[in-house]
């Protein structure tokens, strides 16, 4: 094979969707994954011999992946079938608190005003119009730019110098944004929590983040047959183009010769290649564990600078009490003590939540469940109590009025010490670095790195954890690798022309 190759490690989104776009430009790619399937964190798990999915439960800005097939020369929807929810979650605080929220806007200010009176509806409408806002704003100069910086954000969109940021409050934590937003402190947890799609404290973290709730707003979508089928498409397009994919093999090595990428090392083979994109956390570069060649290249996370971790439970079982929706989230009765045990250990009150995947058109019976409490990441270091958790978690369910009853036998417990091993160098931390300071997003480390020829994708990089976001560093890395390429091509053809030898 030529040397002209670029080796993807991980078939992660990210680095599916940046073998999809270099294949769509013609180059030839070969992905290199260490489990025996695509996707990465969407896992598939098997329960009593049916498929659960074992990480993301929906997807969200559609656009970016309705763009990556086009590029390819492909419609999304002759891959996949995407179906929208109505009804977004459902939100429990005791037997007697609930609170839906919908696609539509309107739907859920009413469901907030019969919840919380009529002037936390008009609150709610309010913060939707700053949370689309902060959206809009940050969309194109920081989403889908390649390395932003607080200077190249201030000057675009038009805000005008560093004080104009002030109008997308990343100086302000979430808690205290929301709380110019709601009375309630309810309403404050619903939307503090979006914090934890990314591993974070709504205490922490900036009030930027409050765009996730646009995000929702915009669309949110299941895919028939369990999110895994974005993967297994993403690979089988990816396929048509020409990538080659081999699984079930670890890269324990990127080798550079005169500075720059030469080859990867499976301890079996080894691949000469252009170019290298690492489509795994980056703290694995960093801690040396793709070798010494390349270590400089990430600026290593140390433990009180991870995001979350989870412990999960995929289980198949009987419920009842409570009526389920497709997605649940049921609240601690204080969230400052939640999060501020969740620096260190387990709080004796967690938030839960439940994605019950048989829901739309469920007749009762055993169905299948992901649960969810978050956990600090210490899959390196710590204990893992799973049984004390557990405990805390059923007392919480109960304490809402939804009971389970599921056989041991049918359960899939995954904790930080798991997600250590399947993502190594990360303690468990599902998100990378966490989002806490107005200065933590640009920090995550960009697409292009100081080694030349080597490139980072996934939820650990610039613009950081999602679905949509590592399937947007895929195309960033890309983009990137083919500038750079396009570069040097040009640079030696300038050379050839004027008679300089570049040999």
């Amino acid at each position: 094979m030529s040397r002209d190759r670029i080796v993807i490690i991980g078939a992660g989104m990210g680095g599916l969707a940046a073998a999809l776009s270099l294949a769509a430009r013609g180059e030839e790619v070969m992905v290199i994954e260490r489990q025996p399937a695509p996707g990465g964190k969407m896992r598939r798990l098997s329960v009593a011999g049916r498929a659960i999915d074992g990480g993301p439960t929906v997807l969200t800005m559609r656009w970016v992946l309705e763009q990556l097939f086009a590029e390819a020369g492909a419609d999304l929807a002759d891959h996949v079938t995407l179906e929208p929810l109505a009804l977004l979650a459902r939100h429990a605080w005791s037997g007697r608190e609930r609170l839906d929220l919908h696609a539509d806007l309107a739907a859920s200010a009413d469901a907030i005003g019969a919840f919380a009176g009529a002037a936390e509806a008009r609150h709610f409408l309010a913060f939707s119009a700053e949370a689309r806002r902060i959206y809009q704003t940050l969309e194109k100069p920081f989403l889908c730019a390649q390395r932003p910086n607080p200077v190249s954000l201030a000057m675009s969109n038009g805000l005008a110098g560093l004080a104009g940021m002030a109008r997308i409050n990343p100086f302000e934590t979430m808690w205290k944004g929301l709380g110019r937003h709601f009375r309630d402190p309810r309403l404050q947890q619903l939307f503090g929590r979006y914090a934890t799609y990314c591993g974070s404290s709504p205490f922490l973290a900036p009030a930027t983040l409050m765009l996730v709730a646009h995000v929702e707003q915009a669309g949110v979508w299941t895919v028939k047959g369990g999110m895994h089928e974005l993967a297994l498409a993403l690979e089988a397009l990816a396929r048509q183009k020409g990538v080659t994919f081999r699984y079930g093999e670890a890269v324990t090595s990127i080798a550079t010769q005169g500075g720059r990428v030469a080859a990867v090392s499976t301890g079996k083979e080894r691949f000469d290649c252009a170019a290298v994109i690492v489509n795994a956390d980056s703290n694995a570069v960093a801690m040396g564990l793709l070798g010494e060649d390349v270590k400089r290249a990430v600026t290593p996370v140390a433990p009180p600078q991870r995001s979350l971790s989870a412990i999960t439970w995929g289980a198949v079982a009987e419920t009842s009490g409570f009526p389920l929706a497709r997605h649940n989230v049921f609240f601690s009765g204080d969230y400052a003590q939640e999060f501020r045990t969740l620096s260190t250990g387990y709080p004796d009150e967690p938030s839960v939540y439940i994605c019950a995947q048989d829901r739309e058109g469920h007749a009762g019976g055993p169905e299948r469940l992901l649960l969810l409490v978050n956990s600090p990441a210490n899959g390196d270091t710590g204990p893992q109590p799973h049984q004390r958790v557990e405990l805390a978690m059923r007392a919480k369910l109960r304490s809402c009025g939804l009971e389970l009853d599921w056989n041991p036998d049918n359960i899939i417990i995954t904790d930080p010490a798991r997600f250590e091993s399947l993502f190594p160098a990360t303690g468990g931390a599902l998100y990378g670095r966490a989002s806490h300071g107005w200065m933590a997003s640009f920090q995550r480390p960009a697409a292009r790195t100081a080694v030349p020829g080597l490139y980072l994708a996934g939820g650990s990089v610039h613009p950081g954890p999602g679905v949509p976001m590592a399937l947007l560093s895929g195309r960033l890395a890309a983009q990137s690798l083919l500038a750079s390429r396009d570069s040097t091509r040009r640079f030696h053809k300038a050379a050839t022309v004027g008679g300089i030898s570049t040999a």
